[in-house]
């Protein structure tokens, strides 16, 4: 997935403006108007929805080489709150200077949908994750899908993706290195 976006983007965001962002920084806020896409340079963005009953579901964790809130080029609004998790460096190019691109070049636009087509997969076994029952099966799952737990202070975003309390996940992890 990366490989794709290198080679089809890369060169579409040296355009951009490079913005760098410490950890725990709010890029943009639900219901803020799209006006630029952002893609990862180096670090990691998450995405989390806003419930009304005061919890967040994460819906995306760009990592280096992937387009945040890649559905956003399609709306007037974001849908979700996007904050960094380590000091990160996210290319901001304006969203009509991308829609002209791929409106422009074919190959271009054949690379955005394979992108996005890999992004409804990703969200797919998210989706999957969160329909099991207990923390040791999401985390299963979870470590299955994606490799190796990042590092220790970037576990609670882990557990947010599983959504399930970091209490809960820390216990898991205690159990699992006590087996």
């Amino acid at each position: 997935m990366i490989a794709i976006m290198l080679a089809g983007f890369s060169s579409l965001f040296d355009r951009a403006q490079d913005r760098r962002f410490d950890a725990g920084t709010t890029v943009f806020h639900t219901g803020a108007r799209v006006i630029q896409v952002f893609f990862v340079k180096d670090g990691c963005a998450v995405l989390q929805r806003p419930l009304a009953n005061g919890n967040a579901v994460c819906q995306q964790r760009a990592k280096t080489g992937e387009v945040v809130a890649e559905a956003s080029v399609y709306a007037d609004r974001y849908h979700c709150d996007c904050s960094v998790t380590e000091p990160t460096t996210l290319a901001a190019l304006p969203l009509q200077e991308f829609r002209r691109a791929l409106q422009a070049d074919a190959g271009l636009s054949e690379a955005w949908a394979s992108y996005l087509a890999k992004a409804v997969q990703r969200t797919r076994m998210r989706a999957e994750i969160l329909t099991l029952n207990t923390v040791s099966e999401k985390l299963d799952a979870w470590l299955a899908e994606y490799g190796p737990l990042p590092e220790k202070g970037q576990w609670q975003g882990v557990a947010s993706e599983l959504s399930v309390s970091r209490e809960a996940f820390y216990r898991e992890l205690a159990k699992r290195r006590s087996d």
